[in-house]
């Protein structure tokens, strides 16, 4: 008769420090500074986001570059799983017509945020 598997620490310890490992890489990616940044709204709908709808909220590259991850998120937007498929819709739509990308605007068009700096600061 086979013995019952006995919990092997040293195992457990291992699969414990992985997962910490794996949930502090997780929270250093743009996608989580960016939700520690902005406020949890799409920058053109200005949909709000929260609880498990916070998966389909965003984060779109402004320049469309990946690897261009400021620190204080410049370079980055929210934007809701619609709107994103549509800002890269858009694009490849100018792009099949033969404009080039200097013609369309990059970023929101609409920045619901524009005044908020000036706003908090004239409370205080």
């Amino acid at each position: 008769m086979n013995k019952p598997a006995t919990p092997n620490n040293s195992r457990l310890d291992r699969v414990i420090a992985e997962a910490r490992r794996h949930s502090n890489e997780r929270e250093a990616t743009y996608r989580e500074r960016a939700l520690k940044l902005f406020p949890w709204i799409c920058g053109r709908c200005g949909r709000e986001f929260a609880g498990v709808r916070l998966r389909e909220l965003t984060v779109h590259h402004k320049d469309h570059n990946h690897d261009n991850n400021p620190a204080d998120g410049s370079n980055w937007e929210l934007l809701c799983l619609y709107c994103h498929d549509n800002e890269h819709s858009r694009l490849l739509d100018e792009a099949a017509r033969g404009r080039s990308s200097a013609g369309v605007p990059s970023g929101a068009t609409h920045n619901p945020f524009a005044e908020l700096r000036a706003k908090l600061n004239s409370k205080g």
